[in-house]
């Protein structure tokens, strides 16, 4: 696709060039997933010329050219002079402010990006207060591409991002939310956050994760909140949904703190967390489905698990979590625990728990009403009663008749429970 956009600029006498992240990372050796092209035509002929194809105009006049194989952003040189010289001048960082003439596969590096690459350093191009003053989003793409590469950000870079940091505030929300999303799933989003917080920056985006910064816990925690997050936040696999449950599992932790016999307790903190993530969430414009997934492990992270449990006991937590989720949520509290002063005591518990969550599983053991080997039809001709309240009510009585012993799930056993019960006593027993 992306040849297909050069060979059309360059016909109709316009210079073209691969520019920024897609030039970065093939010199890194990384793959390639976003393409950027730098043209010297305008925005109008930019669309004139792919009047063919779906285009997409977003921002700093930035064409989306979108075909069969892909999508390319194709950007009006920037600067006054519009010219790749006074283009690259003004792109972010050092890294990214080259450009590849496809014509004489030259590479252009005006600036030293090639330099810095050798150095892993994240530096900005000429004066990064006026990189920053250009589009300040570029704060966190500082932040997000040293968590990405593992790079270092130059020291002037770096102490330019703490004096703009409140000029983040003047960034569209979306923005914003896409570039913490890549920190999330990156190698090691820890070293994010950890810029975010020296820089200043976290403090305009979840201040709410700084009230946690220097609380102790107790003595079953190694760390204070804000570092336990941190540490958690790691151990989970690069996923958007365990690494936002990680971030924000214990986010309530600070709010509910209170000292019992000399020791701090978190009573509750799980399912306050589960509310303010979700008005973090939301106001960050992230996905109401990734929201209620997220939320949803947070609810239930704190399983506490004994050996003494029933096999029953664990098909509750199987129905409350959900068939689907119960890997995930098993992922969360493991990394949780993981930070723990008794780690080892605390794994094994939680690998026994994973066992018997598997076994049960493998056995398709019933659940939830859908399980069961008759539905409401069954039930109403068995019952003799319409289809109302009561019939909902009685699917889920035997549903919690089959949680405590599988073998019950059978179509005449089911039907013999509703006769036996006889649908209107039942329902006069178990009005709610």
């Amino acid at each position: 696709m992306v040849g297909t956009v050069l060979g059309r600029l360059r016909h109709a006498s316009h210079q073209a060039y691969i520019v920024g992240g897609a030039v970065r990372d093939t010199l890194l050796g990384r793959p390639v997933t976003d393409w950027d092209v730098a043209t010297s035509a305008d925005t109008r002929t930019i669309r004139h010329l792919f009047r063919d194809k779906r285009c997409i105009v977003l921002k700093h006049h930035t064409v989306t050219v979108v075909g069969s194989e892909g999508s390319v952003e194709v950007t009006p040189f920037r600067g006054p002079e519009r010219g790749l010289p006074a283009d690259l001048s003004h792109r972010d960082f050092t890294l990214n402010a080259m450009a590849v003439d496809m014509k004489g596969e030259a590479l252009i590096d005006p600036h030293g990006g090639c330099r810095d690459i050798r150095l892993r350093l994240i530096r900005a191009v000429h004066d990064p207060m006026a990189r920053f003053q250009e589009d300040p989003v570029r704060l966190l793409r500082a932040v997000r591409l040293q968590a990405e590469l593992e790079y270092a950000i130059e020291s002037e870079t770096l102490a330019a991002i703490s004096v703009m940091a409140p000029w983040i505030t003047s960034t569209a929300t979306e923005r914003i939310r896409d570039e913490i999303l890549k920190m999330l799933v990156s190698q090691r989003p820890s070293q994010a956050f950890t810029t975010l917080h020296r820089t200043g920056l976290l403090a305009h985006l979840i201040p709410e994760l700084l009230e946690g910064h220097l609380m102790r816990q107790n003595p079953y925690h190694r760390y204070t909140v804000f570092k336990h997050t941190l540490q958690t936040l790691d151990r989970v696999a690069p996923t958007l949904v365990l690494r936002t449950a990680a971030l924000l599992h214990d986010i309530a932790k600070p709010r509910v703190r209170t000292k019992v016999d000399g020791i701090w307790r978190f009573h509750g903190h799980e399912a306050e967390s589960a509310k303010m993530a979700e008005t973090i969430l939301n106001r960050l414009k992230w996905n109401k489905d990734l929201i209620r997934k997220v939320t949803h492990l947070i609810r239930h992270h704190l399983i506490g698990y004994a050996p003494s449990w029933s096999d029953a006991a664990v098909r509750r937590l199987i129905q409350r979590v959900g068939r689907e989720d119960i890997p995930a949520l098993l992922a969360l509290r493991r990394a949780d625990l993981a930070t723990h002063v008794h780690e080892a005591s605390a794994l094994h518990q939680l690998n026994a728990l994973e066992r018997r969550v598997k076994a049960e599983l493998g056995a398709a053991s019933p659940t939830e009403v859908k399980d069961l080997c008759i539905n409401g039809r069954t039930v109403m001709r068995a019952a003799g009663i319409p289809q109302g309240p009561q019939v909902g009510r009685m699917l889920r009585y035997l549903t919690e008749k089959v949680l405590e012993n599988p073998a019950l799930n059978t179509e005449q056993q089911l039907v013999d429970m509703v006769m036996r019960v006889k649908a209107s006593a039942w329902g006069e027993e178990n009005k709610s």
